[in-house]
Order: C-alpha cells, then structure tokens, then sequence
C-alpha cells in the first residue's frame, strides 16, 4: 500500500481557462504518475468559479485525467461544505471510502484575542479560527481494517493579517504588528495541531490499535511545537503508558541529508510529514522523498516565467498489505 502526499502549491487559478495551468500540469503531472500511490493526499488546491454555483475543483480534474487516481474513491473537501474556496484538501484513494468530514473547531473552541497593535485596537478579544480544516477520512482496506486519514495543512509561518498593520501587501509599518501577526498565526497552526491530536486519541479511545496516517503540509519541523503536539512523544508526555497513542514520522527511516521537502534560502526544511501510529508503522517497507528537482522557494519566484512546479517535493511511505 503506497500513500503520498503532496502540496501542489496554490495549484489553480479562478479561471477554469487560465492558460498557465497546462504549464504547471506538464510538471506536476510526471510527479503523481512516479507516486503511483494507492492513497494520494494533496493540500493547496485551488477551486475554479462556476457560473451560478459553487467552486469547483476543475484544475484537479484536469490534473487527474488520465491517471489511475481518475478512477479512485475521492474526497474533497469542497464536497463537505457549501463555500469550497481556496487551498482545499483532496484525498483520492484506489480503495473505498467509508467516511469522509471536516474536521475545524470540533474539538477546539477558537481563541480569543485582543489585537493590541491594530489601528485602532480591539475594544475586546475577536475569535481567531483556523484557516481550514483538516480532512479526516475512513478507508475501508483490502484486509477489512479501516485507515484512519487526516490529511492536514496548518497555518504557514506568515503573520496574520493586524488591521492598519500592512502599508502594502507584502510591507509591514510597524514591527510590533508583524510581531503580533505572527504570533496569532503561530497559536493558529498550534491549536490546530491540539485539534489533530484531540480527534487522534478519540480514535485510541475507540481502537487501541488503530491504522492512523496523519500527513500533509504542518508548516513545522521535527523541533516544532505543531510537530511535537501532533506526535505527543513519550519524552513529551512523560507518560510510558500513552506511548501507544503517539504517532512517528516515517521519514526518519530517511538518511538525514535526504529529509527535505522544501528549500528556503538554501536552508532544506522538513516541512511535510506521514506520521503513522505504532500499529501502521509494523508494517512500513520504504519511504521515498522525491526532491531532486525541487526549486528554492525563496528564490525560485523571483525568476522571469516559472518554475510551474510546486516549491514542495512529494512524500511517500509504502507499506505491507
């Protein structure tokens, strides 16, 4: 059983007919075919605007065509909700699909906080929610055991928006705003994480010995707390009993030159993650990276036509029937 994951990178545009699409699909397609996944998890997909309807995910669609994942069970979460938008979540998987929700302040409440440095500052604490959901999928696998799925993409280390903060989109005024705009998206991407792992020991709650993959973009290394929350590590916890419930990143199973999905000034970051409990992990053959051709996020940008590709590298666990 091969499972991958992939952040596709603002994959689409509002146009059905944006003539850069088949740029970027002549490059990302090659990618999901070496996957060759049976479960694939892909983050940042755009939804296309359809006259008189929803959104759409249209450039997926024209991703797909072709490939076996064209044929597979899928979840999306624009299936879930009546406002699919921006950096939706899509789980294609060659075997069916028991249960598929949307998983966003189930089990957190959304802090509060008064935003000091705004002009003018909050008169009182405002809800600050997160960005998206998590897409929580049930596989129903060969051997009749369920796969529990999270495919996940927390908040990116960008500061949130402070009303008056920002001369221009990308300029801050003052550096006392950046600082608490980062740091509200730093306790978004945290909460989330406390949400993931919240909904995870629901499932130990139920099945002690539960087939869990969390994977997707976390925005977080090894070290980061997000990581951290969502793996809820014996060392951690304190506790040898729980170690049962904490999840491992099966990308230590990697050389450590090879641990990369994104580049960022040079720097190689561990960004995404498969993370499977102790019961799938028993049956983990290989992790792949596929990042020989990945692109300086930083850098990259600034080059005149491209690239088209994504700035992350996909990510892949293959496991035993």
């Amino acid at each position: 059983m091969r499972v991958a994951t992939f952040n596709l990178e603002s994959f689409g545009t509002d146009k059905a007919d944006d003539p850069a699409l088949a740029a970027r699909i002549a490059l990302i397609r090659p990618q999901i075919e070496r996957l060759d996944a049976d479960i694939l998890c892909l983050q940042e997909i755009n939804a296309q605007k359809v006259p008189g309807g929803p959104r759409q995910p249209l450039a997926l669609e024209r991703l797909v065509a072709g490939l076996p994942a064209a044929g597979f069970h899928r979840a999306w979460t624009g299936d879930l909700t009546s406002a699919p938008d921006i950096h939706t979540l899509a789980v294609f998987s060659r075997f069916p699909i028991a249960r598929a929700d949307l998983l966003q302040h189930s089990f957190i409440d959304p802090p509060l906080w008064r935003r000091r440095t705004a002009e003018p500052p909050d008169a009182d604490p405002v809800p600050c929610g997160w960005d998206r959901p998590i897409l929580a999928v049930d596989i129903a696998l060969p051997d009749g055991r369920p796969l529990h799925v999270f495919n996940v993409h927390l908040r990116a280390p960008l500061a949130a928006p402070i009303p008056g903060g920002k001369a221009s989109a990308t300029v801050w005024k003052r550096a006392d705003a950046w600082a608490e705009g980062y740091a509200i998206a730093a306790m978004k991407r945290i909460g989330q994480a406390v949400e993931l792992r919240c909904a995870i020991d629901r499932l130990f709650d139920a099945e002690p010995d539960a087939l869990v993959a969390a994977v997707g973009d976390f925005n977080a290394d090894a070290a980061a707390s997000a990581l951290r929350i969502a793996i809820a590590d014996a060392e951690d916890t304190g506790n040898g009993a729980l170690a049962a419930r904490s999840l491992v990143a099966v990308e230590r199973a990697l050389a450590a030159d090879q641990r990369h999905t994104v580049l960022h000034l040079g720097r190689p970051l561990m960004l995404d993650h498969i993370l499977a409990s102790r019961a799938l992990l028993g049956r983990l053959e290989r992790v792949e990276v596929h990042n020989e051709t990945l692109a300086d996020e930083a850098i990259a940008p600034l080059r005149e036509g491209g690239p088209f590709a994504s700035y992350h590298a996909p990510l892949l666990a293959v496991f035993r029937d």
